[in-house]
């Protein structure tokens, strides 16, 4: 019994040493925000860079559809052709990729890579089959989900917006309550963020992204 039990803890000492070393190699770990679209992921994630403009890098995701007003290429999106995007897949340059409405998303290797290697924290806003996905690879990410007030305030967000037609804003609400159903089942997710005050949404978000980098520090993980 005593030899089976040191077996044991030699071998789970290993195991616990290789996943810290590879956390170490790759560099920062990832950090997800889901949430449906008008939940107040955006200005979350705007208070967070404001505040620590050196720690962390964002993902700029590719997708097919046309940009908006005031949309950038590669600054909001990667903005490229279906054809080119099902190049891109079929090549396997692709963390995760999804399609909502017609139009596809989604975020490259090298995007996460690249921040990583600068030492930064690599966000990623993605959709839900994108976190199924993610979650499937070696990048270890840490999961947050961001769970609006409800489903009216999120509808009176979108037509605020003015960019949608009744069939796209159908369309989102209905993804809406799929996500949230999804991003509240236990396991999901590391953390859930009740978005219902963007000033302690903000401090709570803060104060568990700040908690998870410190213990990456503690393991030997460097950021810039």
């Amino acid at each position: 019994m005593i030899s089976f039990l040191f077996i044991a803890n030699r071998a789970l000492s290993a195991t616990s040493s290789a996943m810290s070393q590879a956390i170490i190699s790759n560099g920062p770990r990832p950090l997800v925000l889901c949430g449906p679209s008008g939940s107040g992921k955006s200005t979350l994630l705007k208070r967070l860079f404001a505040e620590f403009p050196d720690k962390f890098g964002f993902s700029v995701s590719h997708t097919t559809r046309r940009p908006r007003e005031g949309e950038q290429d590669a600054v909001h999106y990667y903005f490229v052709s279906r054809s080119d995007m099902e190049k891109a897949i079929a090549n396997d340059e692709f963390i995760e990729t999804a399609e909502f409405t017609g139009n596809m998303y989604g975020t490259s290797k090298m995007a996460v890579r690249d921040i990583q290697k600068q030492g930064r924290v690599c966000i990623l806003d993605i959709e839900q089959k994108g976190v199924e996905q993610i979650k499937r690879t070696d990048l270890n990410p840490i999961l947050i989900f961001n769970n609006p007030p409800s489903i009216d305030e999120l509808e009176r967000r979108l037509r605020q917006r003015g960019s949608e037609t009744e069939e796209t804003l159908r369309n989102r609400l209905n993804a809406a309550e799929v996500e949230i159903a999804y991003g509240l089942e236990p396991g999901n997710f590391h953390k859930i963020i009740n978005n219902v005050d963007i000033d302690v949404a903000y401090e709570e978000f803060r104060d568990f992204v700040v908690a998870e980098l410190k213990e990456q520090e503690a393991q030997g993980v460097h950021f810039n």
